[in-house]
């Protein structure tokens, strides 16, 4: 995912390791008000064009956390946005756990308040046990790898969704207001929260959460099903950009390690494709 240049001032500072990071109040806002909004609009629309397998697909990107980690990496500096590179990977195993439980509930024939319940309280499990994990760089994203692909065999064969209905505006309105309120939230409270905590909040399926309650209340749950699968192998391309971040962000200029990082999970993220549409 390509993330949009910062104002000159950012780019005179940004290549010197060190020197104070401070930016703008209004550039800042501005990136966490409108961008993941404006990602969150792009991954709706497209679900609705292709379906809900793809549309997980794209919200596997990191459309919430890469807004997050750039901002950090201004705000926080570079070394605290590489720890919370860290964390976010191993929040990936959270999310992970979130659509496998909601697919697991949603396919015995819980509703969606009771299918959100029960993945909310994987993800909030799951960040317990590995808030305190540490690893190497390249560990922790083989690691989540190999749990990503194994959930992805796991929520397989969900089951056809039902003919989708007319989408709503205030659908598209409500996502895209959470998704600039957990970016400024985010950042917000990062300072107090710590980096690990902090990344591993990142991935939160605020948005996944949504695109599933709409797709099993409008196509079923084998619709919501395959929204998550699609999340989850999609989420390939979210641990690579994470994977460069906190291998690269310390040791080089902040955007071009964020651009190497974004163009890096876009051809991850293409290559996952593939095996998402045979599983429409």
């Amino acid at each position: 995912m390509a993330l949009p240049p910062l104002a000159c001032q950012a780019s005179q500072w940004a290549g010197f390791p060190g020197r104070e990071t401070v930016e703008p109040v209004a550039t800042t806002t501005l990136l966490k008000l409108l961008l993941a909004p404006i990602l969150i609009l792009v991954a709706t629309l497209a679900g609705r064009r292709w379906g809900p397998g793809v549309g997980g697909w794209l919200a596997g990107l990191p459309l919430t956390s890469g807004p997050v980690s750039f901002v950090l990496a201004i705000e926080q500096g570079p070394q605290f946005a590489g720890r919370a590179a860290l964390g976010t990977l191993f929040g990936l195993v959270s999310l992970a756990a979130f659509c496998l439980a909601y697919g697991r509930t949603a396919r015995r024939g819980a509703g969606w308040a009771g299918s959100l319940a029960a993945a909310l309280g994987a993800f909030g499990a799951s960040t317990l046990v590995f808030r305190e994990a540490s690893l190497p760089i390249g560990l922790a994203f083989t690691f989540v790898c190999v749990v990503l692909a194994g959930s992805g065999v796991l929520m397989a064969d969900g089951g056809p969704p039902a003919a989708s209905p007319r989408l709503l505006p205030g659908d598209l309105a409500i996502r895209m207001a959470l998704a600039a309120l957990l970016v400024l939230g985010l950042t917000s409270v990062a300072a107090a929260l710590g980096p690990a905590l902090a990344g591993m909040l990142s991935p939160i399926p605020v948005f996944g959460a949504l695109l599933a309650v709409f797709a099993q209340r409008d196509q079923g749950a084998g619709a919501a099903v395959q929204l998550l699968r699609g999340m989850v192998l999609g989420s390939f391309g979210f641990a690579t950009f994470m994977l460069v971040v906190g291998a690269l962000v310390d040791r080089m200029a902040v955007m071009p390690t964020y651009a190497l990082a974004s163009a890096s999970a876009i051809g991850i993220h293409g290559l996952t494709l593939t095996v998402v549409r045979r599983a429409i």
